[in-house]
């Protein structure tokens, strides 16, 4: 445990930068696999409502990646490659 007093601020900064890193990351994971059901939804049965929800589901994911990488959570190529991937499942279904 560290005596000087700079040092146990770092300690609490650290602690408290790695919980706000952990909730954006959670987040990110729980919106991409919500957006990956409403895919996986409007493939097996297309209709306009369904591809309104795939595309609120994927404003909302691309919106938390993107504050996640602004705030330094995430990488910008790892925000970037979640983004490519989210993009990749609608072509999927769109093209086929």
């Amino acid at each position: 445990m560290a005596n000087i007093k700079s040092a146990k601020k770092r300690i609490q900064i650290a602690e408290r930068n790695r919980l706000q890193n952990k909730s954006y990351k959670s987040a990110v994971k729980t919106l991409m696999k919500k957006y990956f059901a409403v895919v996986d939804d409007y493939a097996s049965n297309p209709d306009s409502e369904k591809e309104q929800q795939v595309q609120k589901a994927m404003a909302a994911a691309y919106s938390k990646i993107d504050k996640a990488v602004k705030v330094n959570a995430l990488h910008k190529n790892n925000g970037a490659r979640k983004k490519a991937r989210l993009a990749k499942a609608l072509k999927k279904v769109t093209s086929a």
